[in-house]
């Protein structure tokens, strides 16, 4: 998740540098030659279906830089389906242009993958958004904080096949919430797919997810998923920095643990403020009890100050040796990252799943 801004940016300047590498070629020539190369005196469909893709693209990447301040979650997504629509006008604009292949090769590659793009917009927003969705009603609500909600959920129809950690969209149809009815909203799933029923932990942190910590009993959902590879298959020799609502992958990780009755080699740091906010510590605890080679360190933040190496290596002196998972803020994140790098740990073994929106 967090390498998705460096690669719609890095697509975007590859998409800019594309026509000024074409008006510098030009300008070999002459000046007006380059600028004709960009603006053609005579329409040219082509070059401007090339101009169209790379302002959609930069309307849809807007929201990503900063300057621009925390986008809303609804405006946001609706502006980022307009990636299709660039990704469209692109291949359109290269069908035309395509030097690269003689034909009918060219046509071929260039038409082959503009069906591929058209059927990949049409999984998106037809099959993934009507066939693609499970239908499953809530059967339980319990509340860890007072800020946090986490929902049991039970299959209507076909159960959801999922691995610990990865994350789905959650749809309410509940017309009685303050917001996000019919609103699809990512969540990352907090159960073992050894239960019977999905787990999914909420915590308040905008419109929608404020108001489904009154989501009413018997309430339809849809789930569409599941998404996401956090976890590799098998668990190896790792070590797991957690930090509030980045809990959940960490805990349904824990949980299937104790349902397959495996033993492990993990160690646990839960980074929060204060005990009143560390969220389902006292079954973390339990689980660490029952887990064999299942360990949990608390650090928290008004009694020890921000996390530190010295930190890490009392706890886990072998953090070296192990495969470091890392979820929660950002600050958190490359806090973390900073710290295990300088006590000796590999970038490659460092695996992190920042929970924002870009």
């Amino acid at each position: 998740m967090a390498d998705a801004p460096l690669l719609g940016a890095a697509s975007f300047l590859f998409l800019l540098a594309h026509p000024l590498l074409l008006a510098f070629a030009a300008a070999d020539v002459s000046l007006p030659a380059a600028v004709q190369t960009l603006f053609p005196p005579h329409g040219g469909l082509a070059v401007w279906l090339g101009w169209s893709a790379l302002l959609v693209m930069m309307i849809f990447l807007a929201p990503g830089f900063s300057f621009f301040g925390e986008p809303e979650y609804q405006h946001w997504k609706w502006l980022h389906r307009s990636a299709g629509i660039a990704v469209l006008l692109a291949l359109a604009h290269t069908f035309m242009l395509a030097r690269s292949l003689p034909a009918p090769s060219s046509w071929v590659v260039w038409g082959g993958l503009s069906v591929l793009a058209v059927l990949s917009v049409a999984y998106r927003f037809v099959f993934s958004r009507h066939l693609g969705r499970l239908p499953y009603r809530v059967s339980g609500i319990s509340h860890p904080a007072n800020n946090v909600v986490e929902l049991s959920l039970d299959a209507e129809g076909r159960a959801l096949d999922y691995r610990p950690g990865q994350f789905v969209y959650l749809t309410p149809l509940d017309r009685n919430l303050a917001a996000g009815y019919g609103e699809e909203h990512p969540y990352t799933l907090s159960s073992s797919p050894r239960e019977s029923t999905l787990r999914i932990a909420i915590k308040d942190l905008g419109d929608a997810s404020r108001a489904i910590q009154q989501i009413a009993p018997q309430t339809r959902v849809k789930i569409e998923g599941p998404y996401g590879d956090f976890f590799p298959d098998n668990p190896g020799c790792e070590l797991w920095i957690a930090g509030g609502i980045g809990i959940t992958p960490f805990l349904a990780r824990a949980r299937h643990f104790a349902a397959t009755s495996l033993s492990v080699d993990v160690k646990l740091v839960f980074c929060v403020q204060d005990e009143p906010r560390a969220l389902f510590r006292e079954e973390l605890e339990a689980l660490s009890r029952t887990v064999t080679g299942f360990a949990l360190v608390m650090h928290y933040f008004y009694q020890e100050g921000p996390l530190t190496a010295e930190f890490l290596t009392t706890h886990c002196p072998d953090l070296a040796q192990r495969d470091a998972y890392i979820c929660g803020p950002s600050p958190l994140i490359a806090l973390s990252e900073s710290l295990l790098l300088h006590s000796g740990c590999s970038r490659k073994h460092i695996h992190t799943e920042d929970f924002v929106l870009l």
